[in-house]
């Protein structure tokens, strides 16, 4: 039928733990399917083909949000790879220490996609207006990745090599994300999008951690806009140390507009996409430094 979506034929497996999803995903041409709203309507349009569908939706043991210490002996939030945009959003405990995610997740798509969709799907699909990629960037979290031979750690910020590529390799998966937990530490997001549930015209999440009005340590993550890595490091080096003040923010979202590289397309012309940068970036520092100082 004329303008019909029907992906290529394709192979199904189930996978039924850890170990037998890894045995499967071992080919090149083999895929995760988590929640399927990335990945199903790519191979609709075939822009995805994999030769195997490989269903971890069964895999109950990585849908979770806990608390854990971490290498060096701190908090870190850990979310499971299956944990729902749903579940994140509804956390509690997400909300009190990274309101950034709960922000992020208000605004992802609608309650339908946030039921299915999974944390650890979204970070995969690696699309360059996705809001988690962002989120976790400014938060410098740490990906985990189930490996054969045991598993490996990799920092969000490298863990996007480009548009939908990622440092997955065959026979891995993505098993966890990790974020470090500091007192001090307010964050937020703010986003434009077309209309509700939209992707990102620009968006921008922050976290700041702040002592005696200093900013100690700034993240600040980007997305729709072309930040390697999801990332505004330049903006990051020039507020870290700095007064936590409306002047420190303003020159900060400057950087942060200067030295991404957004395209012109259906959302908007490029210098429109900078100013919104300059924009949302002074907004979610300005959330951020005050939910540090404890404001809700």
């Amino acid at each position: 039928m004329r303008g019909m979506q029907v992906p290529s034929h394709v192979e199904y497996a189930r996978a039924t733990s850890i170990g037998h999803a890894l045995s499967l995903l071992t080919s090149p041409e083999a895929r995760p399917l988590a929640g399927g709203h990335s990945l199903i309507p790519m191979m609709k349009l075939r822009l995805a083909q994999p030769e195997l569908v490989v269903d971890i939706t069964g895999l109950r043991e990585l849908a979770y949000i806990t608390l854990g210490k971490g290498a060096e002996g701190g908090d870190e939030l850990r979310i499971g790879a299956l944990t729902t945009h749903a579940a994140l959003l509804g956390d509690d405990l997400v909300d009190e220490m990274f309101p950034i995610l709960t922000d992020a997740e208000r605004v992802i798509a609608d309650p339908i996609v946030r039921n299915w969709g999974t944390v650890g799907g979204s970070l995969c699909q690696a699309d360059p207006s996705e809001d988690l990629s962002a989120a976790f960037s400014a938060a410098r979290a740490t990906a985990v990745i189930a490996t054969a031979s045991g598993s490996r750690t990799v920092p969000v910020r490298d863990f996007h090599l480009g548009p939908y590529q990622t440092v997955i390799e065959p026979g891995e998966l993505l098993t966890e994300i990790r974020v470090p937990v500091r007192d001090g530490t307010g964050s937020a997001y703010e986003k434009v999008e077309r209309r509700a549930g939209d992707w990102s015209i620009a968006a921008v999440g922050a976290v700041l951690t702040i002592e005696d009005n200093a900013v100690m340590t700034a993240g600040i993550g980007l997305t729709a806009v072309g930040a390697p890595h999801f990332a505004a490091t330049e903006a990051e080096d020039h507020l870290t140390g700095r007064p936590a003040t409306a002047e420190s923010f303003a020159a900060a979202a400057e950087l942060a507009a200067a030295h991404c590289r957004p395209v012109a397309d259906q959302r908007g012309p490029e210098d429109y996409k900078r100013a919104l940068v300059v924009e949302l970036a002074q907004r979610a520092l300005a959330r951020a430094a005050a939910r540090a100082g404890g404001e809700r």
